[in-house]
Order: C-alpha cells, then sequence, then structure tokens
C-alpha cells in the first residue's frame, strides 16, 4: 500500500539538513530503484523553488510499503529525523486516484 511520510523541520536545521542530505537522498533512491517510490521533495518555507536561507517547511515522500508499521519504522530510522532536522513527522495511509 501507499503511505504519505511527512516531516516537518525544526526551526534553525537547514544547516543539519544540507550536512545529513546525502545520506537521506540514498534511503530515498533506494526506495527508487526498488520500484517503491512514488514521488518525494522538499517543501520550501518560503515561495521559490531555492528558498536560500530561508530553508525548508519540511518534506514529504510518497512511497509503498507492506504496511502502516513498516512505513513508520523507515521514516523513524531516516537521518532527518535521527539527526533533528524534522521536529515532527507523521505517516499516513494513500490511495492514488490520479494521475
Amino acid at each position: 500500500m501507499l503511505y504519505v511520510l511527512l516531516g516537518e523541520d525544526a526551526p534553525g536545521s537547514l544547516e543539519k539538513r544540507l550536512a545529513v542530505r546525502p545520506a537521506h537522498l540514498a534511503r530515498i533512491e533506494a526506495l527508487r530503484d526498488a520500484g517503491r517510490l512514488v514521488l518525494g521533495g522538499p517543501m520550501p518555507a518560503i515561495d521559490s523553488p531555492d528558498p536560500g536561507p530561508a530553508g525548508f517547511a519540511g518534506s514529504l515522500i510518497v512511497a509503498e510499503f507492506a504496511s502502516l508499521t513498516e512505513a513508520e519504522e523507515w521514516l523513524a530510522a531516516d537521518p532527518y529525523v535521527t539527526e533533528g532536522v524534522f521536529a515532527r513527522t507523521s505517516v499516513r495511509p494513500f490511495k492514488k486516484v490520479l494521475p
């Protein structure tokens, strides 16, 4: 089943985000390579594709997991969580309708 994984950045976490981004992307690329990633990306803190020092409000991933528990465990092990980039996270089941 598909799940939406949301992370909300902690205030002042841009430097941490940039430092652990390679490890974070490696995990997402593994989902992609396994054919499980629908989409993923950051949410800029301002209305700009390159928010600069304003940083990011968080990130969103839509991916396939065997269960809600597996999706929650995957997110809990992500460097953005373990290194304190995200202040809050949530995982919800998702039903893709379009496209």
